[in-house]
């Protein structure tokens, strides 16, 4: 039973210790590493280059690509498991035809691209959206060759690890992600060539992490099976644990990504404060950054993020009986990398001068999203995680985009602009989520951040990056028993067992307990 963990540098924190656990319970783990053959590569980002020449001329082989490969590399020898390099599965054709299709498709047909039935093309685009910091390249000089530099990567990628899988014949595959280049393309491979898939991302809470099977958590996490966690009802301690934690998630106080941490404040000073009026309703709209995780999703209602939000802005121009309150995501400046589109200048191109009832709250702005959320009587998100939060308070949120609360029953989900449109025309709604419904999202709630997060005690938050280091004291630790939750890791890896933690009560208790350590 072998399996496959597709690693970076930044990931062998996790992934080593998970190769570990594998072991211990049977698997033949073998590891593929990038030894700098690919051309481009999510480790590679526009703030890294002042000069983006650069990087059009070289990629990252003279730079970034010696401290990724050898402590990866070290790592896994030092395990004894067998590693596996692109350069030992790509031949001299598949480079030449890699560069010479990389330099031959049109531009406008890069995003579009297949080969042998996967989307390259996808994978390369937001690879290249993910290195600008960007939701379009359209105003990226060096958009062009950058572009070409990932379907190269992603062609090369597409190669290797499909040689890979079929001399060794791999019973699983696990990496980060599930998207970009390479693990994007990894993903491809290995669904086409029947390998199951597992891929693993850090989740909001310490110590945590979320897995997923087949793809990207960006996609499972709005499919996944109902019965995962609809008709689990919440003991009252499982509810406690879940409104201190809601309520922390406003500091951050157990969670290792947090964008903003705002100060306590008054609700009605900053209604005072942003000008909002009384008497008029107020309708809250959420942004994402515009480069995340720039995928297809075929639910969308809009292309993008930008067209959605000039569509919307323009629409309560026409309602003045209701007033719209933008909170621009944080992120835009705080995040890594941070935008280098800031979703307000899009606004601005199409809209110069909003109308008086659309207020905007900026990405740099002190005050909490919680608290603006908390005036509101719905809010509009496109893709943000904060549908979760929001319908576990009661407030009604309409869906336009890809966030992970669409499909549970609990929002409005619109499907297209004109379905979109009509869940506008229903403004203000006359309540807000009724019992039933709220009970609903409270379940959906505590899956997302206690059943969905998976703990792992032997990983320990740090400053930096990355924001983990493995705290093992002995290998004892990774053995069957000694964690639930690397056990429903390896089970879910091994077994094609969901990836859901159900812990008891007491043990939950004291996990959230701990995180805040």
């Amino acid at each position: 039973m072998a399996t496959a963990v597709g690693s970076y540098a930044h990931a062998v924190t996790l992934e080593s210790a998970l190769a570990v656990a594998l072991t211990f319970r049977g698997a033949e783990v073998h590891a593929l590493l990038c030894d700098g053959v690919m051309t481009a590569c999510a480790e590679c980002e526009a703030s890294l280059y002042p000069d983006i020449a650069k990087f059009v001329a070289q990629g990252p082989s003279r730079d970034l690509c010696g401290d990724c490969a050898w402590p990866a590399q070290r790592v896994y020898a030092q395990l004894g498991l067998t590693v596996h390099r692109y350069s030992d599965w790509l031949t001299p054709d598949d480079r030449a035809q890699a560069r010479q299709t990389a330099s031959g498709v049109p531009m406008a047909e890069i995003r579009g691209f297949a080969s042998d039935g996967l989307a390259i093309g996808e994978h390369a685009h937001a690879g290249a959206l993910r290195f600008f910091a960007t939701g379009s390249l359209d105003a990226e000089a060096e958009a062009e060759p950058v572009l070409r530099r990932y379907l190269e990567a992603a062609l090369l990628t597409a190669s290797a690890s499909r040689r890979l899988m079929r001399t060794v014949g791999f019973s699983s595959a696990v990496f980060t992600h599930g998207i970009y280049v390479p693990w994007g393309v990894v993903g491809e491979v290995a669904r086409q060539e029947r390998v199951p898939v597992a891929t693993w991302n850090v989740a909001y809470r310490k110590r945590r992490f979320i897995f997923s099977h087949d793809d990207t958590y960006h996609h499972t996490l709005m499919s996944e099976p109902l019965e995962h966690w609809e008709h689990h009802e919440l003991s009252q301690a499982q509810d406690r644990d879940l409104t201190n934690y809601l309520v922390s998630r406003r500091e951050g106080l157990f969670d290792w990504i947090v964008f903003h941490r705002a100060r306590r404040q008054d609700p009605e000073e900053i209604a005072r404060r942003i000008g909002l009026d009384p008497s008029k309703p107020v309708i809250g709209l959420l942004t994402n950054v515009t480069w995340d995780a720039q995928l297809h999703y075929p639910a969308n209602a809009f292309p993008n993020i930008v067209e959605w939000l000039v569509q919307t802005c323009e629409y309560f121009g026409t309602r003045r009986d209701l007033q719209l309150l933008i909170r621009v995501h944080p992120a835009e400046i705080s995040g890594f990398p941070p935008s280098r589109q800031p979703i307000l200048d899009e606004l601005r191109k199409r809209i110069p001068e909003l109308a008086p009832n659309i207020i905007v709250v900026p990405p740099d702005s002190d005050m909490s999203t919680y608290v603006l959320m908390s005036l509101c009587n719905a809010a509009i998100i496109y893709g943000t995680k904060m549908g979760v939060e929001l319908t576990s308070v009661g407030l009604p949120v309409v869906v336009a985009g890809e966030a992970w609360i669409r499909n549970k029953g609990l929002t409005h989900d619109a499907g297209s602009p004109a379905e979109y449109f009509r869940i506008l025309e229903g403004l203000p709604f006359r309540e807000r989520l009724g019992s039933a419904q709220h009970e609903r999202a409270r379940r959906y709630a505590y899956h997302f951040f206690f059943n969905r997060m998976i703990p792992l005690p032997f990983i320990d938050p740090k400053a930096g990056y990355p924001i983990y280091r493995l705290k093992l004291d002995r290998l004892q630790q990774l053995l069957p028993g000694a964690s639930q939750g690397l056990d429903a890791i390896c089970d879910g890896i091994l077994k094609q067992q969901p990836f859901v933690f159900h812990a008891s009560e007491q043990a939950q208790t004291e996990v959230l307990g701990a995180v805040g350590s």
